[in-house]
């Protein structure tokens, strides 16, 4: 789960690391005011689910109040278009009005998980900024790193010495190596999968700000963290993965023509590789789980036909714990509910498997059932056909 600058620089205040001060609003006017209370120079800042804003000029730095409502009326409300973001862009409804910081340089921090080597790892460069990626891209030296084993924690000397290869002043050494050591915990506390600054500013007078504050959240921790639950901005998040998420289903909206529903993460992805095997490509990843019930069959069923991009549906279930007819029940109930008119192929082995082919065949739908893989493959390629010539 994503959250907005304001939101992740009030969790910073919380765990005591530096952010200028700011406030967020929802209107034209409120910035001014804001900006007022603040005192001028103040960086207006779009809030939305992205990177980049930047460059997309959802980011002005303004000295007066005539510049902070230009601004704000030019920013909020705009589809404002990023690298990020793709050309539809994202509605900004709320933003950050901050008091300027006195930059004299920029770095990049940042905690995350290391999945190859089972760790969390500490990042930090010289080169903070907008242009952090093509710095990686382009000087991998310029990334440092210090690893973490979650059982012990990132120790002191380790942020020490990450804070001394940043070529820091001699007294910006210990606030620094304290800085990090409050964003690893602040990591570890609120179960993020990433927490970023981006830039982490030194000002004039060699003080540490974080500029920018970005964190992301691990899902299956939110249970623990009912709080940072209620900061989700679902205007932020794909309406189909919304509605995904309200039945439990893991759903994630992709960009393909062939919508598929399956049960297993890993046949889930041998099946959006066996879709692009035959052509077309995969609209969604959509695993209903080995528990799903009818209901929930269903409603996955009509999330897939109601993506625009989808031309055809592929189910691909194993019946261990979730039965062959439960899953045949729930497709037909949903493909009578939603009258559906594209072509759906299914195949179906595993639990129940005969009696979930007759439940389809005497549906009086048109379903193309698939005996094994290689037909089904086939019976996805003919259905897109059209499509991918």
């Amino acid at each position: 789960m994503k959250i907005h600058e304001y939101q992740a620089k009030e969790l910073f205040r919380k765990h005591g690391l530096p952010v200028a001060p700011s406030k967020p609003v929802t209107a034209v006017g409120e910035a001014v005011s804001a900006a007022d209370e603040l005192g001028y120079p103040v960086v207006v800042k779009a809030q939305i689910h992205a990177g980049g804003r930047g460059k997309g000029g959802g980011i002005a730095l303004v000295h007066d109040a005539d510049g902070v409502k230009e601004a704000a009326e030019r920013i909020l409300g705009s589809a404002l278009v990023t690298p990020q973001t793709g050309p539809e862009g994202r509605v900004v409804r709320t933003l950050l009005i901050e008091k300027a910081s006195d930059i004299a340089d920029e770095l990049y921090l940042a905690v995350t998980v290391d999945r190859a080597r089972r760790s969390i790892v500490v990042i930090a460069s010289r080169a903070g900024g907008v242009n952090i990626e093509e710095t990686a891209a382009k000087d991998p030296d310029a990334i440092l790193k210090e690893w973490a084993d979650p059982a012990i924690g990132l120790r002191p000397f380790q942020a020490h010495r990450l804070a001394r290869k940043l070529g820091l002043p001699a007294e910006a050494i210990r606030p620094a190596t304290k800085l990090i050591l409050q964003l690893y915990k602040l990591f570890c506390v609120e179960d993020c999968s990433l927490a970023e600054i981006n830039p982490l500013a030194i000002t004039s007078q060699g003080e540490l700000v974080a500029v920018d504050a970005k964190l992301n959240f691990d899902d299956n921790a939110l249970f623990r963290h009912k709080g940072t639950a209620e900061l989700r901005d679902l205007d932020e998040e794909d309406p189909l993965e919304v509605e995904a998420t309200a039945v439990n289903l893991n759903y994630i909206k992709l960009d393909g023509n062939v919508g598929c529903l399956v049960n297993g993460a890993g046949l889930a992805m041998a099946t959006m590789d066996l879709i692009d095997h035959v052509g077309a490509r995969p609209a969604n990843f959509l695993d209903v789980g080995g528990g799903a019930t009818a209901e929930m069959i269903e409603k996955g069923f009509r999330i897939l036909v109601d993506d625009p991009d989808v031309e055809a549906v592929f189910i691909n279930i194993f019946g261990g714990i979730l039965r062959c007819d439960v899953l045949a029940e729930g497709v037909v109930a949903a493909a009578k509910a939603v009258d559906v008119k594209l072509p759906v192929i299914v195949r179906l082995e595993g639990t129940n498997v005969e009696e979930g082919r007759k439940i389809l065949n005497e549906s009086g739908l048109a379903f193309g059932t698939a005996k094994d893989l290689r037909e089904a493959a086939q019976m996805v390629g003919e259905a897109v056909k059209g499509a991918v010539q």
